[in-house]
């Protein structure tokens, strides 16, 4: 297991300095996504953003963040605001770990008789 982690690690630290700096870009817009609320629960949630080690942590969070957007400001918006965040996460990821496009939201599904 470990040496599958230091794998993965080594895929993100290829990039250098360029890496890290994307990595605490996606982390700095997660945490704008967040915002300031008191509630106990955004606390936690920014203190796992802001202690993820790496970029798997950071694209694994985006579901709490989904979670507790969806709270605040409505399914709707906060679908847009995980697509941005997304995007920023392009060429970070290990090929397993990439957005599949959903059928769901291009064509739909031919409805059978």
């Amino acid at each position: 297991m470990s040496s599958i982690s230091s794998l993965l690690g080594s895929m993100c630290a290829a990039g250098g300095d360029g890496a890290t700096n994307r990595l605490e870009e996606i982390r700095q817009a997660m945490l704008e996504c967040v915002g300031t609320s008191g509630s106990p629960n955004l606390q936690l949630l920014e203190r796992r953003i802001r202690l993820a080690g790496d970029v798997q942590g950071l694209w694994y969070l985006r579901g709490d963040l989904m979670v507790a957007l969806s709270a605040m400001q409505g399914e709707s918006a906060a679908r847009k605001k995980i697509q941005k965040l997304t995007s920023l996460f392009d060429g970070m990821l290990p090929p397993g770990l990439c957005s599949r496009s959903s059928p769901l939201g291009s064509e739909r599904r031919r409805v059978q008789r």
